[in-house]
């Protein structure tokens, strides 16, 4: 795909001899959807950029119970991948191609030398780290400090993208929010009980997304 580096706001900037080095040396993947791409205790090889789909990343505990740290899409890089990157660290959670997935992949040894040497590359790299971190702090005051119930309404919300309909689990709300399947369950039928959604089989239907809206803005 030619033309990726517009793509990414910060390399656009860079000199014309640093966007000639990223291009012949970077290259363009395609990822099926469910492929795990990386999971703890392996090294990356490459800085990815999305082109297009969604990267799911999670942690999974030893007892097996997963929550959601952040989603990566289209335009945006890892930000797991880049502190592994410049730790020289292994993972220590899992990514996975939510949908099918084209990226750009850096490969290791002309990331570090970019950063060594371009402020402009620097500049790009920390700009998309800090601003991913400033999310992981969210994440994490939602889970340690929020309301299951406030948090459930939002989250639904956003999986809907504007809908109706939103195709998960219970299970699988749960480990969206790091919290346990059976405090889903309970929540969502108090919303049923209240009009708000009804549930079925691997779905939920959003059926008063004013109140819904309404109740996870606290108003």
């Amino acid at each position: 795909m030619e033309g990726w580096i517009e793509r990414f706001k910060g390399l656009s900037q860079l000199a014309e001899p640093i966007r000639r080095r990223l291009e012949a040396q970077s290259r363009i993947v395609t990822i099926p959807e469910g492929t795990v791409i990386f999971g703890p205790g392996k090294a990356p090889e490459d800085l990815i950029l999305l082109l297009d789909g969604t990267v799911r990343v999670q942690e999974v505990s030893e007892s097996g119970r997963e929550i959601v740290l952040y989603r990566v899409n289209a335009g945006e890089s890892c930000v797991l991948t880049t502190a592994c990157l410049l730790a020289y660290e292994d993972y220590s959670a899992e990514g996975i191609a939510e949908t099918d997935v084209i990226a750009v992949a850096i490969p290791r040894a002309v990331f570090d030398e970019l950063v060594a040497t371009s402020a402009d590359f620097r500049r790009f790299v920390f700009t998309a780290y800090s601003r991913r971190i400033t999310d992981l702090f969210l994440i994490i005051q939602e889970v340690a400090f929020g309301r299951v119930d406030v948090r459930l309404a939002q989250k639904l919300l956003e999986l809907a993208r504007g809908g109706d309909v939103v195709k998960a689990t219970h299970a699988q709300l749960a480990t969206e929010l790091g919290t346990a399947r059976e405090v889903v369950s309970r929540q969502l039928q108090e919303f049923a009980r209240r009009g708000w959604v009804s549930s079925a089989r691997g779905q939920v239907t959003i059926e008063d997304p004013g109140a819904l809206k309404a109740f996870s803005s606290g108003s």
